[in-house]
């Protein structure tokens, strides 16, 4: 009996003892998949920040490029602009020119001491310049005044010459 009694208090010392053991080896184990957890969160982190970083200095070079290429686009604008703005001053200053001109010419044609002579017009920037022929001195002087009376002459340049009266004409 007393084997049976000590094969008894074996088996129950060999229980309390695993009852007593199971905790704490369930116990290091959870603390040890805990660190790995902690180790894992850690990593994630790490990760997050990373991603994070990076996402950032992409933004931050994108909108440096895109700066880059509205400052471009802004200068090519600008330039545009002042060519625009050249043309349609040339265009406007041509057209202006033309109109002087013709003024002159109608203004030239309709004064009956003139009308008779070849007077050629050119019109550049305002400037009026008469050349050809007319039949006195006192007839320059009356072309570059009709010229110099329209509207937006700047000045007259004459390279009007009086015709040679033929001999015995007088």
């Amino acid at each position: 009996m007393k084997t049976i009694n000590e094969c008894m208090q074996n088996v129950l010392a060999h229980r309390i003892l695993l009852i007593t053991c199971l905790p704490i080896v369930l116990g290091l184990a959870g603390c040890e998949q805990q660190g790995t957890a902690e180790k894992a969160g850690q990593k994630i982190d790490r990760a997050a920040e990373n991603a994070e970083q990076k996402i950032e200095q992409a933004a931050d070079r994108a909108e440096q490029k895109i700066d880059q290429t509205t400052e471009k686009a802004e200068k090519q604008l600008e330039n545009a602009k002042e060519s625009v703005t050249d043309k349609a001053q040339s265009a406007g200053e041509y057209i202006d020119d033309s109109v002087i001109t013709m003024n002159v010419k109608a203004a030239l044609l309709n004064d009956p001491f003139l009308k008779s002579s070849q007077i050629e017009v050119t019109t550049v920037n305002g400037v009026v310049k008469l050349s050809g022929t007319v039949d006195s001195d006192p007839s320059i002087g009356k072309a570059m005044a009709l010229a110099s009376s329209q509207p937006n002459v700047k000045s007259v340049q004459t390279e009007l010459t009086v015709k040679a009266s033929a001999p015995g004409t007088n």
